[in-house]
């Protein structure tokens, strides 16, 4: 015979039930992975370092994965728990040099119309990609040599930032009507492309070509002959 008493309408109280300590654990839990993520920041922050150090020291992105762990004064499974390997160290150390890249072309691109913000856009990438010694951030140009030719798609991803950057510009100067009739992404794409790699081989001639003549030159391709006479 069924039970029909009290006894009948008890239920167990399950985990689901209790809403407080369900929050509770989820908030310890976050608190945990916080804490382990912060942690790997920092160890991978003191390799980023170590390497940087080493570079600068040497003057090129030759160096072994051993000295780096050795600066670092970390161990080397410590190292292969954050990268694959070299080529992914120089990877991260080339996305902090675009972040700095990014934040100074927005910098000095505050005022003016959109061909003046791409013309001081122009002279600061040229900059960037002189060669050690002349620019004030000498491994832009080898890092991005380097991964170009065995990481290509990575190196275009992390030029995305600067890229669209340029490309917003571009957009503007094509609304103004100053933009020669074509494609204002795949002129940012080549105005980019030109002026990061002209600047590094255009070194050691005897009449190295300036910025400012790369900015003309980039000038009379993108923008139509009335528009360059009204700016000369």
């Amino acid at each position: 015979m069924a039970n029909t008493g009290p006894a009948a309408d008890h239920v167990e109280p399950t985990l689901d039930d209790d809403d407080g300590d369900a929050v509770w654990r989820e908030r310890a839990i976050e608190r945990s992975t916080r804490a382990a993520r912060e942690r790997a920041a920092v160890r991978v922050q003191q390799f980023l370092n170590a390497a940087r150090e080493i570079i600068t020291e040497k003057g090129s992105t030759e160096f072994t994965v051993q000295e780096v762990v050795d600066r670092s004064k970390q161990s080397l499974r410590s190292f292969y728990q954050y990268f694959d390997g070299k080529h992914e160290l120089l990877l991260a150390l080339f996305e902090e040099e675009m972040g700095e890249a990014v934040a100074r072309v927005k910098k000095v691109t505050v005022d003016g119309d959109p061909l003046d913000r791409l013309e001081q856009t122009v002279l600061v990438l040229y900059e960037l990609c002189a060669p050690a010694g002349v620019s004030e951030q000498p491994l832009f140009l080898e890092f991005a040599q380097r991964l170009l030719v065995t990481h290509p798609a990575d190196v275009a991803n992390a030029y995305a930032p600067l890229l669209e950057y340029i490309v917003a510009m571009m957009d503007e100067a094509s609304a103004a009507g100053l933009l020669r009739p074509g494609r204002p992404r795949r002129q940012a794409a080549i105005v980019l492309q030109a002026a990061t790699t002209t600047a590094g081989r255009s070194a050691g001639g005897r009449q190295p070509i300036t910025g400012g003549e790369m900015w003309e030159f980039c000038l009379h391709a993108i923008a139509p002959d009335d528009v360059v006479a009204r700016r000369t």
